[in-house]
């Protein structure tokens, strides 16, 4: 058995940052959490007055370390993309595959089902992107690759056995019926690239939809007379929103309404994360595309945003600096809310007894110092 002792540091408890508190781990998971001086017991590891936090948990990761997973859907690949962004404090992630055709589809997913299956740290499941999404709000997405779900494709969709899918759908493009059937085969559904209305979205909403992804980007936004899909995620209470918290995809005052209005938790900081997130090369092709980041901003040649270069521990600190939340509430929203979401609350995202240790040290910068994921480094 192995045994670990974190202590000397500021460490977000359920009750918020303490100190004077340890954290002991047996194989990987939380034993308990002490208040007083460490046990003498194990390996003792001193986070030299750094902030010790749940490890970021990101739902929507395109690519990272200089790989787009659309363009390499394979073992290696989705090892090299959790590599890139565990450098910024992400422990476990959702990669996500933008519209494609189905035999990618069929690829990707068997690729995440094989990295979960072989342990390959971070990899929690897969995040849909498409491709039943409005072309009137495709983004980046190619439009010749939407398609409505028939009853195949809901089989293929729902297909991953041993993980976590996440399926994001226009809800004006998608009989509810087809909705409901994902969920019930075990899918979470988000709306997302939509053109719905505010009825629409309430149809999918009630049909079991329990998610939006990024939003205010890529659908309906809210007006005094058509609440769009914006009013109807702000007014919906049981749903959960992602947003990008990179000064570009959306104003922070909006991003302030956004968390105001929804209920404490139900807001999840996401990156949309491109292969320039822990990798050398600010180009990427997508569909025989050469998409670039200019000055931290991804853009495709007709100027459309194209994910972005937002990694989750910038995230944290953008939500800080920008939105003025605390520190605390800013991890929470990077791991605690987004496990909850994925249904991994019981396991993942807090520093409590019984909870993977996955953990990230921040410094007195918010930067990321280390990072473990079942207790190893």
């Amino acid at each position: 058995m192995t045994t670990q002792v974190f202590h000397n540091g500021h460490i977000l408890t359920e009750r918020g940052f303490e100190t004077g508190v340890c954290v002991v781990v047996e194989d990987g998971h939380i034993v308990a959490v002490l208040h007083g001086p460490p046990p003498a017991i194990g390996e003792h590891i001193d986070l030299q007055g750094g902030s010790l936090v749940p490890g970021f948990i990101d739902m929507q990761v395109n690519g990272g370390g200089g790989v787009l997973f659309n363009n390499a859907t394979s073992v290696e690949a989705l090892a090299t993309i959790a590599r890139g962004h565990r450098k910024y404090g992400t422990t476990g992630m959702l990669p996500t595959l933008i519209s494609d055709d189905i035999d990618v589809m069929r690829r990707a997913i068997d690729a995440t089902h094989d990295a979960i299956a072989q342990g390959v740290p971070g990899i929690l499941g897969i995040h849909l992107e498409g491709p039943y999404l409005a072309a009137a709000r495709k983004g980046t997405h190619n439009a010749s690759k939407f398609r409505v779900p028939d009853a195949d494709d809901i089989a293929l969709a729902t297909a991953l056995d041993n993980g976590v899918t996440v399926i994001t759908l226009a809800p004006e493009c998608v009989p509810t019926h087809s909705v409901t059937a994902m969920v019930e085969r075990g899918a979470i559904v988000c709306a997302g690239h939509t053109a719905a209305d505010y009825a629409q979205t309430r149809a999918g909403l009630e049909a079991g939809i329990t998610g939006f992804t990024h939003l205010f980007n890529a659908m309906t936004p809210l007006q005094g007379r058509e609440p769009g899909v914006v009013g109807a995620a702000l007014e919906d209470a049981n749903s959960w929103v992602g947003v990008i918290v990179d000064g570009v995809h959306v104003h922070p005052a909006s991003l302030r309404v956004a968390i105001a209005a929804k209920p404490r938790g139900k807001v999840l900081l996401v990156t949309d994360a491109m292969p320039m997130v822990g990798g050398n090369d600010a180009s990427f092709n997508l569909y025989g595309e050469t998409i670039t980041a200019v000055d931290g901003v991804v853009r495709n040649a007709a100027g459309s945003l194209a994910g972005s270069a937002l990694d989750m521990a910038s995230a944290v600190r953008n939500s800080v600096h920008l939105l003025g939340l605390p520190l605390d509430e800013a991890c929470r929203m990077a791991a605690q809310y987004p496990a909850e979401f994925l249904g991994l609350g019981h396991r993942l995202g807090r520093i409590a007894t019984g909870y993977r240790a996955d953990f990230v040290v921040l410094d007195a910068n918010l930067h990321v110092r280390h990072s473990w994921i079942g207790g190893t480094e």
